[in-house]
Order: structure tokens, then sequence, then C-alpha cells
């Protein structure tokens, strides 16, 4: 019988197995870990490996002992919506050491996380144009290089305004939402070429060729890259191109200005020219996110009433632009009271010459050697000063070959207009365009844009194969809106050209100026200011036509022909970026009347785009005090079109004022202002200028003073249509109601319209752009204490920002730079 239980004996070289523990043989360890490594070779764990390192698997296979993988979790801050900084937290535990941690993003827009290898990290939210969830994936490794991981979802909803509005107030600071910093840069008198002392600030400065000017207005950015060449995509260094349009004359000089004898001090007259104009300057955001501008970068320039600038397009050569200083009338000196802007996508810069005629001298009884037309002329455009806004022909300069100073009198005193600077007012007037990147080339006077008080020259929405066009408001009351279309259409290519001007001449100086008539319908049309059409011709009674370059240097005669709609002082144009609707600020008017008045040859009438009237107290003024912004749909949504459609988005008034009549839009004491004038809508490069864009709307008030200092909006506008028609009752002298229909945009809400900042004492807000990534706003503050003297200033601003400032301190024009504390996107 065979005993089953029985030992055999002999050797068995141990190939016997007693052991009847549970512990893993060699073979399932081997199994167990090829199976690990295809689980990391798949999905969240190949993500963990990419992020944590390969020795994740190379480690494994050296160690003996396997313990618990580390223990994991993730959180965020919460849903957000777009432009606003989310934050990650991630924790990790083991039973023996965690050595690295990660963050990575599995699902949703892609975005940049700040500290991808560290438990906590923050990204901004993307432009969302509804509710979309981002998911992260968080992963640990321990000692042992063994990992886990798990995710978190987030929920980002569209932009939509992010701050409390900011009171209405009378200090002498910049004020701004809490959670937000203001820095100030560029202040009047700041050195920006090498070699110019610094600013004293007591009135005995002078080099103001060699200075940032006066008055600063509106501004743009234009980003360099580390190598210092154009880079459109830089934020955080770049040029900061901005007009200078007008000067605290009685600051610049030690007790104010003089005059001696009847004559100007030279030295006086050149630093107040010089004060004028356009400066570029280039800055930069340093650690803690400081910015500085480098006074002695290669880039800085100054362009002042006395640099050389080409004309160009079809007014060149004209004998009409001929002086004695110019006998071809081929090219023109300086550029003067530069208010607005534009842009170009090729990289150029366009200011505008506004409210220029003021500055020559000519008095009413200069008619001998003027022809009847010419005086039409000098009369429609204002060139009637007896003396000149601040007498700089009285001067008697030290070279008497010297004509700087001579040049501001207008009057006819040589044989022919090369003898004189007659034809001096018609080298003004124009829309410029500058190279930023390039100093050694000359601006350049596009002249096919018309001849007018140029605010703004904003640019519509540049498409491939079609025509490009410019917006352009003419800033006096009673004047109008004008377009200019390219005859060339868009090549995109064209964005990157190395030669920037050459482009300019390519798209500018072609095409056809067109100017707005507003129907009582809500509809429009843009009218050709064509020689040869529509009355604009030799045989126009008022003012005889010669040929189209006579028509673009008179361009305001030509729209009177036409037609064109006057408006209560068009400034400002702004293009949203998304539907390519066109903003429109008008300011006020004093010399709009009801429409049962009769109006004085001075006044007009109100219309369906011009529809009040009325008396804001303490004034007893009448007339549209506190203005409004209109806006306009181009007829197909294209830059060509020659027929809009129209709605008034915005009325200015303070809250307290009739609902009814004067406060349509029903503002709120976070929302009144008066009198808009600045415009523009943040860049398409970040979450503010996409899907539904910030609009920031500033103010240069009278009528609101009494109240508050004047202050910059935040706003995310409809679309034209979004409200209805309404009629507005306003009144006469006599007390006689007189109704005016009009086209409302809908109400604005506490969510879409706020006040986000209120500036120093008796300053204007002007001149507003952000850095491409949206996070950095710059924005002009110009002439604070403007009714103050050298001996008792009204302000004191910007020492004043800092704290307490002394009693005699002159303030003047800067620039503020204003980041989000938690580095999120601005007003978001």
């Amino acid at each position: 019988m065979t005993d089953s239980n029985a030992i055999g004996f002999g050797y068995t070289d141990g190939d016997v197995d007693t052991n009847r523990s549970d512990n893993l043989s060699l073979n399932d360890m081997v199994a167990s870990r090829l199976s690990r490594r295809e689980t990391l070779r798949t999905g969240a764990g190949a993500i963990a490996m990419a992020t944590l390192g390969g020795g994740l698997l190379a480690g494994c296979d050296d160690k003996k002992t396997i313990d618990a993988l580390p223990t994991v979790s993730a959180s965020a801050s919460g849903n957000s919506s777009s432009g606003r900084v989310v934050t990650l937290t991630g924790t990790a535990t083991d039973d023996s050491a965690v050595t690295g941690m990660a963050w990575t993003q599995t699902a949703g827009p892609a975005v940049t996380l700040s500290a991808p290898a560290s438990n906590v990290t923050t990204f901004i939210a993307p432009s969302v144009a509804a509710a979309t969830t981002l998911t992260f994936q968080f992963s640990a490794i321990d000692n042992l290089n063994q990992t886990n991981t798990t995710t978190v979802s987030v929920s980002i909803t569209p932009a939509e305004l992010g701050f409390t509005a900011v009171a209405k107030n009378k200090l002498d600071v910049v004020s701004v939402p809490a959670g937000y910093t203001v820095q100030v840069i560029n202040r009047t008198g700041d050195p920006i070429l090498t070699g110019v002392a610094a600013y004293k600030n007591d009135g005995t400065d002078t080099n103001f060729a060699g200075r940032i000017g006066d008055h600063g207005d509106a501004l743009y950015w234009y980003g360099l890259n580390a190598a210092g060449t154009r880079d459109a995509t830089s934020s955080t260094r770049g040029l900061i191109v901005q007009n200078h349009e007008n000067i605290n004359q009685q600051y610049l000089h030690v007790a104010g200005a003089t005059t001696v004898g009847g004559a100007r001090p030279e030295g006086e007259a050149l630093k107040e020219i010089e004060c004028h104009g356009v400066s570029v300057t280039e800055a930069s955001e340093g650690a803690g996110r400081a910015w500085t501008v480098n006074a002695t970068s290669s880039f800085n320039r100054r362009i002042t009433p006395s640099t050389t600038i080409d004309f160009s397009g079809p007014v060149k050569g004209s004998d009409l632009l001929k002086t004695a200083w110019s006998s071809t009338g081929n090219s023109a000196r300086g550029t003067i009271n530069n208010c607005a802007n534009g842009t170009t996508p090729w990289g150029t810069a366009i200011t505008c010459e506004e409210n220029w005629a003021g500055y020559f001298r000519r008095a009413s009884a200069d008619t001998a050697g003027r022809t009847a037309k010419e005086l039409t002329a000098l009369t429609r455009y204002g060139v009637t000063n007896a003396t000149g806004n601040y007498g700089w022909s009285t001067v008697v300069p030290a070279d008497g070959t010297n004509t700087l100073f001579r040049r501001w009198d207008a009057r006819v005193t040589g044989a022919t207009a090369t003898d004189d600077f007659r034809n001096e007012p018609n080298n003004f007037g124009w829309v410029v365009e500058i190279d930023p990147y390039d100093k050694t080339k000359n601006p350049r006077k596009r002249t096919a844009l018309g001849r007018l008080g140029h605010e703004g020259c904003w640019p519509g929405a540049f498409v491939a194969g079609r025509k490009p066009a410019w917006y352009m408001g003419d800033d006096a009351v009673n004047e109008y809106l004008y377009k200019f279309v390219s005859n060339t259409a868009w090549v995109a290519a064209d964005a990157s050209a190395a030669d920037r001007l050459s482009i300019g001449d390519k798209y500018m100086d072609a095409g056809t100026l067109y100017v707005a008539k507003f129907n009582a319908d809500g509809t429009g049309s843009w009218l050709p200011l064509v020689f040869g059409t529509n009355g604009v011709d030799a045989a126009n009674a008022i003012y005889a036509f010669a040929n189209q370059a006579d028509v673009l240097v008179n361009a305001r005669l030509a729209a009177d022909t036409v037609g064109a709609t006057p408006m209560d002082r068009p400034e400002w144009t702004a293009v949203n970026p998304v539907t390519g609707e066109v903003y429109l600020t008008l300011t006020n008017n004093a010399n709009r009347v009801v429409a049962a008045d009769t109006p004085t040859a001075s006044q007009r009438r109100t219309d369906a785009a011009n529809p009040r009237v009325y008396v804001d107290p303490p004034s007893a003024s009448r007339g549209n005090r506190n203005g409004h912004v209109i806006r306009l749909r181009e007829t197909g949504d294209t830059t060509e079109a020659t027929s809009f459609a129209w709605d008034i988005y915005l009325f200015g008034a303070g809250a307290d004022l009739d609902a009814t009549n004067i406060n349509v839009s029903g503002l709120t004491n976070d929302q009144d202002f008066s009198s808009p004038d600045g415009l523009y809508f943040s860049r398409s490069s970040n979450a503010a200028g996409l899907v539904k864009p910030v609009l920031w709307l500033q103010t240069d008030d009278s009528a609101f003073t009494d109240v508050t200092n004047c202050m910059m909006l935040a706003a995310m506008p409809g679309s034209v249509g979004d409200g209805g028609a309404r009629t507005i009752t306003n009144r006469t002298a006599g007390g006689v109601d007189s109704p005016q229909a009009t086209r409302v945009g809908a109400a604005p809400t506490a969510a879409n319209l706020k006040r986000f900042l209120v500036g120093p004492v008796e300053c204007e807000i002007t001149g507003v752009d952000t850095t491409p990534d949206g996070r950095t706003l710059f924005v002009g503050i110009q002439h604070p204490g403007e009714l103050g003297t050298p001996a008792a200033p009204t302000s004191h601003w910007p020492d004043s920002q800092a704290g307490a400032a002394g009693a005699a301190v002159r303030p003047r024009s800067a620039v503020v730079v204003i980041t989000k504390n938690d580095g999120g996107l601005v007003a978001l």
C-alpha cells in the first residue's frame, strides 16, 4: 500500500514548495510591475509621467519594497468668468515622502498655468461665449517614484465687469476700485533724451524737444520683443505713443507767460511750441509689476510743431500748401493740437490735428490780396483770431532768418503765397501717420482723409479682400462724422511689412472721403465728397471748388454742400472689434435749440440724432449740456457700405435729472457722467475685447464739475437696435413744449456700465489703451489744476497721488498705469 504522505529521499535542489504564506512570488511581482507599467503608459498615468519624469519607472525597478501610493486631493478657488484669476490647490501626503507635484490641463480651452510644478498654481480664465468646463489633473510622486493623480473641474462663464463702482468725488488723486494699483509715468517735463536735465517744475526748465510734452492726450501701446524689434504681442516691453494737445501756459514759466512791448519772449514761445506734438517713449514692466520708462532708449522721440513732415496723397504739391518755407507744397513743419488717434495693423501710429485754427494770427481786416473764395474758406475753418492763441507770431527772433514764429502769422504780407505764410493754416488739420519704430522716417500727412478739426481716426475691421475704412469726428459744435474708404482691398500679409509707411501709402493715399447723414427713421447714408458730384464743383455758389485737392483742403465746405447732419460736437470714434459697430462721442452743444425755436446762423434745431435741449442747474445755459454717445452699424457689416443703421447708446446726465427727457438712459449714481470724449474698445487679443468687449468712456466736462472731477467708465454695450423709438419733450425758452422723436438703445444696467476711475482736480481724462494681454491699462490725465496760477496751483497732482504735496508744487499732466493686484485682466 502506498502512503501519499510519505517523504521521498534524495536531492531535490529546492524544487519543493513549503511556503504557505500570502506573500507575492517573483513571477507575481513581475506581472504586477508590467501591469502598472501599462497603466502608466496610458491615459492620466502617461500625463503624470511626462510631467514628473521618466525616472518614475526606472527608479521603481530598483526598489525592493513597495508601499502605498501618495494620497492626493485637489480643489479650485471656485467657478469664475473670463479674464479673472483662478487658483488651483493640490494636497499630497505619503507614508514616506512626497518628492514632486504637477498640474496639467486635460480639458477645455488651453490656459497658461503660473506654477505647474507646485501644489498651488493660477491661471487667467480664458474667453468663452458660454459656460465652459476646464479640467485639470493634479499628480504627486513619492520617494519610491510611485505616483497618484486626481482631477478638478472649473466652470468659466463669459466675461463681466468685476469691480465695485468708484464714487463721484473731487479729490486731488486718481481714484480707482479696490484691488487695483496706480503708478505714474511720463509726466510733463520728464526727460526722454540723453543729456536732458531733470525737470525742476519751477518754470525755469527748457528744451522740451527732449522732454515729455504738456497736455498728454490719446495714446497707444506698440510692443517690442527682447531684441528690440516690433512684436505686436508683447505686454511687458513696448513703445507708448502719446499726443500732446495743448499747454497749461502759466505753469511753464516762472511767474506765468509775459509780453514785452507787445512781443512774446523768444524763449517762452519756443518752450510753449515744443510742448505740443507727439512723444514716443519706451516703457517696460519689471519685478513686482513696477513700470518704468527708459529715458535713454534709442526709440524715444519727440515730434513737435517744428519737425519736418511730408505731405502724401492727392493734395501733395498743391498751390494751397505752398508757403515761404515750402515753395513746393510737398512738406510742412510739424503737427499741433494733437488730440485723439488711430492705429494700423502694420504697426504705425495715427495722430490727428484738432483745434489748430486758433494758433494763427489773422485779423478780420486781412482782406487785401484775398479772393472771396479764400475768405469763405478761412471763415469756415475759424482762422479769424486777431492775435493767435499764444501770440507766437509776435516774437522777434535773435536770428532774423528764423521763421519758426512768423509762420503763425497767416496774414497776407508778401506778393505771393511763397513770400509769406497765408497758406500756413492749410498745412494743418490733417491725419498724420508715424512709424514709432523708425525715427529716421519723416511722418506723413495723409491728405486723402481730408482737412478738418480732426479729433480721431479709428479704423474699422481689416478683412482680407475688403477695402478698409477709418472713421473720423470733426471736433466742433455742429460739425460732422466722416469716413475714409481706401481704394485698395486689404492684404493680410501687409501687416508684417518692413517698410510700414509705404503700406500707409498703399491704403491711405487713394480712396473716397464720405460724410454721414442721419435720417429720422434710424437709417443713414454716407455721402461721397468727390469733385464734380452732388454740387461739389466749380459752379458752387458758396465755394467754387477747383479740383479734388480743393475738396479735401476744404472738406467742411464740401460736407455742407452735400447735406451732412450737423452733430453735437463729434469727437472720438471707436469700433467694436466683435460687431464692427462704430461708436461716436458727441460731447455737448451750446448751439442746439429746440425744433420750435428760430435758430441764429450759428445754431441748429434738434433732430433725431441730436435730440435734447435742456437746462442743467446751476448753469442757466440751454443746449445739450451733457452730450451723448451715438453708434451705427454698417449695412452688410462691411466697411465698404454706403448706408447704415443707428441709435443713441447713452445719454450723458446726472442721476438726479428728469428721467423722461434728460436722463434718458436712466443713469444711476454709479453711472452718471457728462461730456463724453475719449472712447476705446479693449483689444481683441484678450478676454476684455472678445465676445462682448469692454468699452472705455472718458469725460472732458464743465457741466458736472460742481459734483465731481472728470472720470472714466467701463461698459459692455449691446448692439444697434437693442432699444427702440422714443419721443423726448424739449421746452423752448418761452416754456413751449416741443417733441422730438429719436432712437434709443437699451438702458444700461448695474452689470454693464459703471464708473471705473475719477481723476484729480480740474483734469480731463483722455487717452487709454491696454497691453495686448489686458493686464495693464494706460490712461492719460490731462491739465490737472488748469485754473490755478504759479503762485496758487489748484492741483498738486501727480505729487498728490503719493500723499500730501507742498502748497507750491505745480501740477503736471501724466500717464497712469493701472494694474489689478491679483494679476487678472483690468475691469473684469
